[in-house]
C-alpha cells in the first residue's frame, strides 16, 4: 500500500507539472516538484520504502525531459543520499529548517543540470538568465517547500489511516 501511495503522489506530481503548470505564466520558472517528495521521503520513510520510488520516477522524468538519460536519476539518488547523510549529523526533520532544506535540494539539483551541461557542451558558461532562474526557483522552494512537506505527510496519514478504517470494517464484516 506504501508504494501504491507513492506512486499516485508522483503521478500526481509529474502530471501537474506537465500538464497544468505550464498554463499560468507566474509558474513558469517553478522547481521541479519531485524535488520535495524526493526530500520528504528521505525525511520520513525508510530507505526500503524510498528507493524503488525514487528509481521509478527519476526513471519517467528521464523519459520526459528530453534530457540526457540518467540525469533526474541522478539528482534524485544525490539528494536522497544527501538529506540522508545530513540528517545523520543535524535533526532536520524540524519544521524550521524545511524550507531550507528544499531550498538546498532545489540548488543542488538545478547546479547538478548545471554541471551535466557543462560537460557535454565544453565551453559552455553560466549564463545571467540562468542564475536569475535558479535564485528563482530557490525563492519558490523557501515558501513552498514546506507546505508541500506538510501535504505530502498529511496526506500519507490521512490515506493510512483511510485504509485501516476499510480494513477493518472487511475484518468485522467476515
Amino acid at each position: 500500500m506504501t508504494y501504491f501511495f507513492h506512486i499516485c503522489i508522483c503521478f500526481a506530481l509529474v502530471i501537474l507539472q506537465t500538464t497544468i503548470m505550464p498554463y499560468f505564466s507566474f509558474l513558469d520558472k517553478f522547481y521541479d516538484l519531485l524535488s520535495p517528495f524526493v526530500v520528504y521521503l528521505s525525511l520520513f520513510r525508510s530507505t526500503r520504502e524510498s528507493l524503488p520510488v525514487i528509481l521509478l520516477f527519476g526513471f519517467i522524468m528521464d523519459n520526459l525531459s528530453g534530457g540526457p538519460f540518467g540525469l533526474y536519476l541522478t539528482t534524485y539518488l544525490w539528494l536522497f543520499i544527501g538529506v540522508r547523510w545530513v540528517v545523520t549529523y543535524v535533526d532536520i526533520r524540524n519544521s524550521i529548517l524545511f524550507p531550507f532544506v528544499v531550498a538546498a535540494g532545489v540548488l543542488i539539483q538545478n547546479l547538478m543540470f548545471i554541471g551535466a551541461i557543462m560537460v557535454l557542451r565544453p565551453g559552455s558558461w553560466f549564463s545571467s538568465l540562468a542564475v536569475k532562474t535558479i535564485s528563482t526557483q530557490v525563492f519558490w522552494a523557501i515558501f513552498t517547500g514546506p507546505i508541500f512537506l506538510m501535504l505530502f505527510s498529511y496526506l500519507h496519514k490521512k490515506f493510512f489511516r483511510r485504509m485501516n478504517e476499510m480494513f477493518s470494517k472487511k475484518a468485522s464484516n467476515v
